[in-house]
């Protein structure tokens, strides 16, 4: 169901077991007997008063095709979840106010269930769940958060190679600075170096020429 890149790995588990519930539900209920018809039209009739005009085996078989039709959508990877999640919260909906009106079904002054009201109060569970993929963030919005993450992080990152290339960075500074102080420093000892090679240089040639003897002109100078 994953690998179609409209489910996610979280939404699995929900659409799954929810899908196959509701869609058990309704084919139990597509050849379902008169009494059951009766029950639970007289159920629904008591919240929406509009079903009144509609035979019990006939509004039996519209809610059992309804539940088939959210079960198979809950259940096919290409339906994408927001609009499985917007179908099954109201259907989970309906089912909350039926709860809500029926007499009997509730502690009196509560929102805890009678006995017999138990079934119909688990019914919130499906209600949390449509609510849940409904509201679950579209995949292009999560590509798009996910690339401007992706922007601030690189932009940041080149911001500090740009302050280290030009010295912003103190530390960086710190060893530029070092290596001009090491170089102006070679380059000093490279001179007295020099100096001191022509200055024993002419030293020799005075020892061995005497002192007024002139350097040009001289074979130990070409």
């Amino acid at each position: 169901m994953s690998g179609c890149g409209k489910v996610k790995a979280w939404q699995v588990p929900l659409r799954l077991v929810t899908g196959a519930f509701i869609l058990h539900s309704g084919m139990e209920k597509w050849d379902g007997p008169d009494e059951q018809a009766q029950g639970v039209h007289g159920m629904a009739r008591q919240t929406f008063p509009f079903l009144e005009d509609i035979d019990a085996p006939k509004f039996l078989k519209l809610l059992a095709a309804g539940e088939i039709a959210i079960g198979a959508a809950l259940l096919t990877p290409m339906v994408p979840s927001r609009l499985a999640g917007a179908a099954l919260t109201g259907f989970a909906g309906s089912l909350m106010a039926v709860y809500a009106q029926t007499p009997g079904l509730r502690k009196e002054g509560s929102v805890w269930p009678t006995p017999d009201g138990i079934g119909v109060s688990k019914d919130s569970w499906l209600l949390a769940i449509g609510l849940a993929l409904t509201l679950s963030p579209h995949q292009k919005h999560l590509k798009h958060v996910t690339h401007a993450r992706h922007l601030k992080h690189h932009g940041g990152h080149h911001k500090h190679h740009c302050r280290h290339e030009q010295g912003g960075h103190p530390g960086h500074y710190g060893h530029l600075k070092q290596a001009k102080q090491e170089a102006k420093e070679v380059r000093r000892l490279a001179k007295d170096v020099k100096g001191l090679s022509q200055d024993g240089h002419s030293h020799h040639h005075a020892h061995r020429h005497g002192p007024g003897h002139a350097r040009k002109g001289c074979p130990a100078h070409r």
